[in-house]
């Protein structure tokens, strides 16, 4: 049985049993049809995975995780904010006329910052560091820029990563400020969790743990039959993750270069309605 799947359905039981609606609020998130899209939610989830002992995929249901890949690569490989470059649909709800989202995400870990030992942007910092100092207590990116928010079509969700090395084991802290739980909660935990395989692999360490720390929780109201039908479900053996192990360089990792082996998983949740 997948570790991650009972990751994600105590998680779930814990939200609804214990979680605060907001029914009352102000809600800025609304439905298509213009309704307030309300939730119920839990303060700063966390949860641990050990990338050395699965892959955390759920096998409840499908998740996509060639297009998660995909959307990584537009974000920490690319730096680009531009959904021209992306080969989903996933952010046209967030594009200007011009396929921008603005100063956010891959845009941010782009810039490029001076330091002692030269001038990096983000993402050269950390594999400058995990080559070169890896157990430095610094290894931190976050792109919730304050400066640039005001030019940003949507706020940063997943904002900051924090690398740490024990051993020859690479760890990771991913801090998410907000989290659709049904839409997008293995959706990060898988791409993150890949992310670490190919920062660990081209750095010549070895996977350790993933820590995905949630600051809101939430289960949105049309979502939470589905969330109880979901986790109601048998899970499958977490798959096994092949990575092209020819790959050194980060710049050179593409979708194809990552492979589950032994995939097995209960249906897909069909129209699942997404809050705007």
């Amino acid at each position: 049985m997948s570790k991650a799947d009972n990751i994600f359905i105590e998680m779930c039981k814990d939200i609804l049993a214990n979680g605060a609606p907001s029914e009352g609020e102000v809600v800025r998130a609304k439905w298509d049809d213009g309704t307030p899209a309300h939730t119920i939610k839990k303060f700063c989830v966390v949860n641990r995975y050990d990338l050395s002992k699965e892959f955390p995929i759920l096998t409840l249901r499908p998740t996509n995780l060639k297009a998660a890949i995909d959307e990584l690569l537009w974000i920490w490989q690319k730096k680009s904010n531009n959904v021209k470059d992306l080969n989903s649909r996933i952010w046209d709800s967030w594009a200007d006329e011009n396929g921008t989202i603005g100063t956010a995400y891959g845009y941010q870990l782009g810039i490029k910052h001076k330091y002692k030992e030269g001038e990096f942007d983000q993402v050269d910092r950390v594999l400058y560091d995990l080559k070169h100092n890896p157990y430095s207590r610094r290894i931190i990116t976050n792109i919730y820029n304050h400066y640039d928010l005001h030019s940003m079509n949507l706020y940063p969700c997943a904002y900051s990563m924090t690398f740490n090395v024990t051993g020859r084991k690479l760890n990771a802290i991913l801090n998410q400020r907000s989290q659709d739980i049904l839409v997008a909660n293995n959706w990060n935990v898988s791409q993150y969790a890949i992310l670490v395989h190919m920062l660990a692999q081209v750095s010549n360490l070895e996977v350790g743990e993933f820590v995905h720390v949630i600051a809101d929780a939430h289960i949105y109201d049309r979502h939470i039959s589905l969330i109880n039908e979901l986790i109601q479900r048998t899970p499958h053996p977490a798959p096994k993750l092949l990575v092209n192990p020819d790959i050194k360089d980060f710049y050179d990792f593409k979708v194809e270069d990552f492979v589950l082996e032994d995939y097995q998983s209960g249906d897909q949740i069909k129209k699942i309605p997404v809050a705007i």
